[in-house]
């Protein structure tokens, strides 16, 4: 299992030409940047795990391809402040029968030489045929440590896991009668538009004027090995973009919580017109938090010729603000799929807060 290990350095406090390059609008670290490099890590561990600890680059006759299936978890641990040199990792932990599971690591080295962790989650690769883009096997996994062990059960529960959730999917069943309560309650206090802004407490907006978009054509200069557009990349913009949105609903600067899922349906060519749409799909407070936002980013490869749209991808984002009063905006659905999305994004939250 430890042969698949990688890791990448990145020494900011001791390169501040190094920093320049990552530093946001608050003098922070640009997170999407960090997330872009870990889609990247995980590709390299997969590959590392298929070729062998000793591979250095992916031979041109090679009968495989990986491709990232899905992004099933990004938790957020501690702050990225004070800036410290940091140090992303992973390793395969878990292996089906085309798939691997990669987990992933950030953490951050102190001056007086401690460590902490910063973030952590959790990478779905999948090995394809070269000719028939058709699964194929994968190299199972060899345990050898208790921890090795250990590591492997973990994986074996986040798949089962990832079942139990995709049989409950809203495109499968029907809300619970608990959900359905609550979002009766949220449209009888809220959904009329005579109630709209008769609340003295709370600010109640609708789902679709959430809604905040993005259209930017794909160059070649972000293409992975596969001639398509690095999957990275997209989290990279679909993150920004999220954050905007983010900071646009709660009237306030957020810092992020989580990555709690990334569907990716199916490439992005070079050269396309990629649409990014972003809503805010739920909202709440907490003891923890007093502002919680769950931000939706669909990706889109736009035809020119038809006007007509292909999802390519789905993202799945949560923003928090730490401090003061509690959020008093409130998202409100007002289609019946606007509902369904309402819904997901309060599961979504209720299982960070379980992680």
């Amino acid at each position: 299992m430890h042969e698949s290990y990688c890791e990448m350095a990145l020494p900011f406090a001791s390169s501040p030409e190094l920093l320049e390059s990552y530093t946001n609008a608050a003098g922070g670290i640009r997170t999407g940047l960090l997330m872009e490099h870990l889609d990247s890590l995980a590709g390299s561990v997969a590959y590392k795990h298929m070729l062998g600890a000793d591979a250095q680059a992916l031979p041109r006759d090679a009968d495989f391809y990986i491709v990232t299936a899905s992004v099933d978890r990004l938790d957020m641990l501690a702050s990225l402040y004070p800036v410290q040199d940091m140090r992303l990792s992973g390793q395969v932990i878990h292996t089906g029968k085309s798939s691997m599971e990669i987990a992933v690591r950030m953490e951050d080295f102190a001056e007086d030489g401690s460590e902490k962790t910063i973030m952590i989650g959790r990478f779905c690769m999948v090995a394809r045929d070269a000719r028939t883009h058709r699964s194929t096997p994968v190299n199972p996994l060899i345990l050898d440590t208790p921890e090795d062990f250990r590591l492997f059960d973990l994986g074996e529960a986040h798949k089962n896991k990832r079942l139990a959730h995709a049989n409950r999917s809203l495109s499968r069943m029907p809300p619970t009668s608990e959900e359905a309560e609550a979002l009766h309650s949220l449209h009888l206090k809220y959904g009329q538009e005579e109630s709209l802004h008769a609340s003295p407490d709370m600010d109640p907006v609708w789902m679709g004027d959430t809604r905040l978009e993005q259209t930017l054509v794909m160059f070649p200069q972000e293409r992975n090995v596969h001639q398509k557009i690095f999957g990275g990349y997209l989290m990279r913009l679909a993150y920004e973009l999220g954050f905007a949105n983010s900071c646009l609903f709660t009237r306030d600067r957020v810092s992020f919580l989580s990555l709690d899922g990334i569907a990716l349906v199916r490439p992005v060519p070079i050269g396309t017109l990629l649409r990014l749409t972003s809503s805010v799909v739920h909202s709440a407070s907490s003891e923890r938090y007093p502002a919680l936002v769950h931000v939706v980013v669909h990706a889109d490869v736009v035809n020119l010729e038809t006007g007509t749209a292909q999802r390519t991808n789905d993202f799945r984002f949560t923003w928090c603000r730490q401090s003061g009063p509690p959020l008093n905006r409130i998202v409100v659905p007002k289609t019946y799929g606007e509902s369904m999305q309402w819904v997901e994004g309060r599961r979504a939250l209720e299982m960070g807060s379980d992680c």
